[in-house]
């Protein structure tokens, strides 16, 4: 299979906007359907959310579902019922399986607005015990090489464990620099520019915009800026 690269320009982009929420949403979501954007095998959801200081989603359930939030600036603060309380700062990633079931609130405590990725990806089977945890991933490590943050494959001891043979992945590169992740057969993947732009295999990206890869083989980023990536290798289907 040759390798396919589409772009998903931030700009066309489902949105969502409130006095304190302004969201982006990379696949249906809510009051955003496009049944062409329904997501990439089990990754159901990547919404892009910028949320005002002070505010935030009071609690409310959550259930069968592997929600990774990758925080790109500023900081979430986590309550749940299972009595787990966190607060995740930029660079850092949090995980919550909400197996049977989870009800939680997620706030921004700080002075500035937090932004960040809200990333769901549907579990390998239903009902699994509801879990939470979050870890700090310093940035030094993720220079010019994408580092597994979260995953449910073997071999990534060091990532957040989720339950699917799927990885979630971070890098920052410096502009002109360049790193490589090879895609397996059988799968998809799905990657944001956090911050900054970058090629794929020569294809321009810019900030926030969305890009889905299918097709087995070496997908490559480039940074034409100083640029930070998320990445997610999920099953094709």
């Amino acid at each position: 299979l040759e390798m396919t690269i589409e772009i998903r320009p931030f700009d066309e982009l489902g949105t969502f906007r409130t006095d304190w929420l302004d969201a982006r949403h990379h696949f249906s979501f809510g009051e955003y359907h496009d049944r062409s954007r329904m997501g990439v095998g089990p990754l159901r959801v990547w919404n892009d959310d910028r949320i005002q200081p002070g505010t935030g989603f009071d609690p409310h359930p959550h259930r069968d579902m592997e929600i990774i939030t990758y925080v790109r600036r500023g900081a979430i603060t986590h309550r749940d019922n299972l009595g787990n309380e966190g607060r995740t700062v930029a660079g850092d990633v949090q995980v919550m399986s909400a197996g049977t079931g989870i009800v939680h609130a997620e706030y921004n405590l700080e002075d500035d607005v937090t932004e960040l990725f809200q990333i769901w990806i549907r579990p390998d089977q239903g009902g699994h015990t509801p879990r939470w945890e979050t870890r700090a991933f310093p940035r030094g490590e993720r220079a010019g090489r994408l580092v597994p943050l979260a995953s449910g494959e073997a071999g990534f001891a060091d990532a957040l464990p989720i339950h699917r043979n799927a990885t979630v992945y971070g890098a920052t590169l410096a502009a002109g620099h360049a790193t490589t992740h090879t895609l397996g057969e059988g799968r998809s993947a799905y990657a944001v520019a956090a911050r900054g732009a970058v090629t794929i295999n020569g294809t321009a990206v810019n900030d926030r915009s969305g890009v889905l890869i299918g097709g087995a083989g070496d997908i490559t980023f480039e940074a034409t800026e100083d640029a930070e990536i998320v990445l997610v290798d999920v099953p094709a289907n």
